[in-house]
C-alpha cells in the first residue's frame, strides 16, 4: 500500500470549475518580450542524474492485532451483513459460529506496508520523510536506488510539520543533498520532484512553482509549496528540487478529486522544516518558542474598530496566565505588528516566527494599543511545556459568577448576566468568570454569522463586562458618541475566546 495525503475532493472540485471558468489566453503582443523569448530547461536530465541516488523509498510495516474465533474464521461483530451468510455456513457442518464457543478468540498478529519516500541530507546515513509516512511503524526498511535495504532507526518525528528524521548504518558514505532557501523561491519557477509513487520507485517528474505560502488548514504552520509537479500516492516525504538540485520543500500532500495528480500538489517548505530538523537531530525533540497568547485574524471591520488604518497584524484574544506575555504586559486586544524585527502581516505569520525563535531569547513585540505603538520585551518559554501545563490544568476549576437572570437586547442579540442557571444549560466551563450570556440572535441581524446562543460577551471595547447593566451602558455611551459599531470578546462556552464586530443598533 502506498499513500500521499490528500486533501477534499469538494475543494479540489471547486477549483477545477473556478479554474475553467477563469480560463484564457493571452495575446502575443501583451507579453513582455522577455517573457516571450524565455525557454524551459532543454533537459533535466543532468540533474536528475545528480540528485537521484540521494533520494530512497521507505516501507513503513505495521503489526495489527487481529481476534480470530473458532475455526480461524475471522472474528465479526453483531449486525453486519454477514451475520446471516456466516451462521448458515457453520449450521451447515454442524459447527458453531464465530465467536459462538468452542476455542475461545486468539489474538492473530498481521504485517501491513505502506509506501513512501524520503531523502539523505547526511553522508553517514542521516534521512529524511514524512512523519505521517512512518507513524506507527514497528519496522522501517530504507531502500535505495541500488536495490540496497537497510533498518533505519527513528531519531525524531514532529507531526505539527510533519516530518521524521531517520538514521541507517550504511557500509560507506551514502550519497546527500542539501537544503535551499524556500523563501527565495518564486512562483514559475522550475522544480523537480523525486519519488516513489505507487511503489514506482526513481520516479522524476518535472513542474512549476504554482504559489507560495498555501493555506490547506493542516495545523499552524501551513505555508505549502504549490507546484504542477506530478505528485501521486507514494510521492510523500521525498524532496521538492529546485534547479540548482537544492532541496526547498518536501512534497506531502496533493488536492485530487480521484487520490491521483491532477497537478495541484503541496511540498512543505525548507523555511518552515530545517529548524524543526535541526532540533530533530540535536535533541530528538521540537523545542519551539512560545509567547503565550490567542491570537486571531485582523478583518476589516477589527481594523477599523481599532484604528490600525489597515488590515495587518495578529489580534491578541487571550493571554496565558502562565505563558510569558503576561509578565511582559502584553494584554488583550493588542495586534501584534512585529515580533522580533520582522513584520506580521496577518495572524497565520506569528506561530511561525515564534515556533523558530530560540527558547529562552529575548525579543520585542511591537504592538498596537490604543492606536499607539507599543514595545514589549518577552523571554520566550517553550512551547511544548505550554502544552503540558495546559493539559494539567485543563480541569482546573474556578469560582462562579452569580449575577441577575434579568434579559435585555442589543445588537440583534438577546442576553442574560452569567450564573449558575446559565453555566449548567449551556455548560459553560468555569473558566469562563463573567460575563454577559448571548440567549438569542436574531436571524436577520449581522451578528447572526458570528455568535451563537450560550456563547459569553466578556469586554465591549476592551473594557470588561460583568453584567448586562453594565453592556447596556458601555453601548449606550457608544451609540451616543457617535460609535457605529462595537468591538467584542466573545468566549464560548469551552472558553476559547475571539473578537466580533458588532453594530450598535
Amino acid at each position: 500500500m502506498s499513500f500521499v495525503k490528500t486533501i477534499s475532493t469538494v475543494r479540489a472540485g471547486a477549483l477545477s470549475l473556478a479554474l475553467a471558468l477563469g480560463a484564457g489566453v493571452a495575446p502575443a503582443a501583451l507579453l513582455a518580450p522577455q517573457a516571450a523569448q524565455a525557454r524551459s530547461p532543454e533537459s533535466f536530465a543532468d540533474l536528475a542524474e545528480a540528485v537521484s541516488d540521494a533520494v530512497v523509498n521507505i516501507s513503513a510495516t505495521q503489526k495489527i492485532e487481529e481476534r480470530r474465533g473458532a475455526q480461524g474464521f475471522p472474528q465479526m461483530g453483531p449486525g453486519t451483513p454477514f451475520d446471516d451468510l456466516f451462521e448458515e455456513f457453520f449450521k451447515r457442518r454442524g459447527q458453531r459460529g464465530p465467536g459462538g464457543g468452542g476455542n475461545e478468540d486468539q489474538p492473530r498478529t498481521r504485517k501491513s506496508s505502506s509506501l513512501g519516500s524520503g531523502f539523505v541530507i547526511d553522508s553517514s546515513g542521516i534521512v529524511v520523510t514524512n512523519n505521517h509516512v512512518i507513524a506507527d511503524a514497528s519496522e522501517i526498511t530504507v531502500i535505495f536506488t541500488n536495490g540496497q535495504k537497510l533498518k533505519a532507526e527513528i531519531i525524531g518525528r514532529d507531526a505539527k510539520v510533519d516530518v521524521a528524521v531517520l538514521r541507517v548504518k550504511p557500509e560507506k558514505p551514502l550519497k546527500a543533498v542539501n537544503f535551499g532557501d524556500s523563501d527565495k523561491s518564486r512562483v514559475g519557477d522550475w522544480v523537480l520532484a523525486v519519488g516513489n509513487p505507487f511503489g514506482l520507485g526513481g520516479t522524476v517528474t518535472a513542474g512549476i512553482i504554482s504559489a507560495r505560502n498555501r493555506n490547506i488548514d493542516s495545523g499552524p504552520y501551513d505555508n505549502y509549496i504549490q507546484t504542477d509537479a506530478s505528485i501521486n500516492k507514494g510521492n510523500s516525504g521525498g524532496p521538492l528540487f529546485n534547479l540548482a538540485g537544492e532541496v526547498i520543500g518536501i512534497n506531502t500532500a496533493i488536492l485530487s478529486p480521484s487520490g491521483g495528480s491532477v497537478g495541484i500538489g503541496f511540498a512543505s517548505p525548507s523555511s518552515t522544516v530545517l529548524p524543526v530538523i535541526n532540533q530533530l537531530r540535536e535533541f530528538g525533540e521540537t523545542r519551539r518558542g512560545w509567547l503565550g497568547v490567542r491570537i486571531q485574524n485582523v478583518d476589516d471591520a477589527i481594523a477599523d474598530s481599532l484604528g490600525l488604518g489597515k488590515t495587518r497584524g495578529a489580534l491578541v484574544a487571550g493571554v496565558d496566565d502562565n505563558g510569558p506575555a503576561k509578565p511582559a504586559g502584553l494584554k488583550t486586544g493588542d495586534v501584534i505588528v512585529k515580533f522580533d524585527g520582522r513584520d506580521v502581516k496577518d495572524s497565520r505569520d506569528l506561530p511561525k516566527l515564534v515556533a523558530a525563535a530560540p527558547v529562552g531569547k529575548a525579543v520585542d513585540v511591537i504592538v498596537m494599543r490604543e492606536g499607539k505603538e507599543v514595545t514589549k520585551s518577552v523571554t520566550l518559554g517553550r512551547l511544548e511545556d505550554g502544552e503540558k501545563m495546559a493539559s494539567r490544568n485543563g480541569d482546573d476549576k474556578g469560582a462562579d459568577s452569580v449575577g441577575k437572570s434579568v434579559t435585555q437586547t442589543a445588537m440583534g442579540m438577546s442576553f442574560a448576566t452569567l450564573n449558575d442557571a446559565l453555566r449548567q444549560k449551556y455548560q459553560i466551563k468555569d473558566s469562563v468568570k463573567a460575563g454577559v450570556v448571548v440567549t438569542e440572535v436574531d436571524r436577520d441581524s449581522s451578528a447572526a454569522d458570528k455568535v451563537q446562543p450560550g456563547d459569553v460577551i466578556v469586554e465591549i471595547n476592551q473594557e470588561p463586562v460583568l453584567n448586562i447593566d453594565g453592556l447596556s451602558s458601555k453601548a449606550k455611551a457608544m451609540k451616543e458618541a457617535g460609535k457605529k459599531t462595537a468591538l467584542l470578546l466573545v468566549a464560548n462556552a469551552q472558553g476559547d475566546v475571539r473578537f466580533v464586530v458588532a453594530p450598535l443598533n
